[in-house]
């Protein structure tokens, strides 16, 4: 097997290529702009442009320096364990919410990838989640998913 497809940060970096572009390719498809202001394609054909050409980044870095890579052996590990905490996030928000779940999923990655204590991890996780409540519920309007407590 060749060295290159052994490293983790050159398979996900195609495998992220492949998703943006997949995200770019289905935006295309949608209105760019519409005489109100940004269409419902804005945001994902740039989103998939900037996946795309940052995770083509990540695997032309990684070629360049394989040997630097032996320091990072944990890291795919730290990457699948984040995978699977934000999966769970989006899972669980059916059931308890926008606002909770990412909380949990702040609190979780603080203590767990980051290795904080828990009162600075509680303080975190409740930050961020009330941040991107107010900036996406209360500021855009966007609907998030609403818990068991109404929020």
């Amino acid at each position: 097997m060749k060295a290159w497809l052994r490293n983790g940060d050159v398979v996900s970096g195609l495998v992220l290529a492949t998703l943006g572009a997949f995200i770019l390719q289905q935006a295309l498809g949608w209105d760019y702009l519409t005489p109100d202001g940004p269409g419902a394609g804005f945001f994902p054909r740039w989103y998939g442009v900037a996946m795309l050409i940052l995770s083509l980044v990540q695997v032309v870095r990684s070629l360049r320096a394989p040997a630097a890579q032996s320091a990072h052996e944990g890291s795919s590990r730290r990457a699948l364990i984040c995978w699977g905490a934000l999966v769970g996030c989006v899972l669980l928000m059916k059931w308890l919410g926008f606002l909770a779940s990412v909380a949990l999923l702040c609190w979780f990655l603080a203590t767990v990838l980051f290795e904080r204590r828990h009162g600075p991890a509680i303080a975190f996780a409740l930050v961020a989640a009330i941040g991107f409540w107010l900036l996406f519920d209360v500021a855009l309007g966007v609907s998030l998913p609403r818990g068991p407590w109404g929020i």
